[in-house]
């Protein structure tokens, strides 16, 4: 099963980041092979949300339960769709300057066999592309910090 982790400290405060991670609903505005996302259903601390990715002449939905633990973390679980299997983490913590390390995991398998062997070829680049796509979107809603990214580490697990 793919897996992928990074580790960042961003130059923003843990609210702005946790804020953006969690806003679902806004993925398909910055998120590379997001083509939709939608809330099912909202409880306290807890979504069910549907996602659809790809491209337009190929594209899948899923869907997953996201549990919000505020400023903290963010955990998704696999909850039905084009997907056999889905394991996703965001943590947050503070750092000095109101600045962020955000950790992020992610494993997956697709049902598609199609799917799956063309995720293999890019994987780790789709992902450090998506982690990327989430800096750029903040640099945009909370201004573009001056020091950028302080801290970068990214690899498979």
């Amino acid at each position: 099963m793919p897996r992928h982790f990074e580790k960042r400290i961003l130059p923003y405060t843990v609210e702005q980041i946790y804020a953006l991670v969690a806003d679902v609903e806004r993925y398909p505005a910055f998120l590379p092979w997001c083509l939709g996302c939608e809330v099912l259903q909202r409880d306290e601390g807890m979504l069910k949300a549907q996602m659809q990715v790809g491209t337009k002449a190929l594209c899948e939905h899923f869907i997953s339960w996201v549990t919000l633990e505020p400023h903290r973390a963010i955990h998704v679980e696999y909850a039905g769709g084009a997907l056999s299997a889905l394991r996703n983490e965001w943590t947050f913590e503070p750092r000095a300057d109101d600045a962020c390390e955000v950790t992020f995991f992610v494993e997956f398998k697709l049902k598609s066999r199609l799917l799956g062997a063309m995720m293999d070829l890019f994987f780790d680049a789709a992902f450090r592309q998506m982690v990327s796509a989430f800096e750029s979107r903040a640099a945009a809603l909370y201004g573009d910090e001056e020091n950028g990214t302080v801290l970068a580490e990214s690899y498979p697990v």
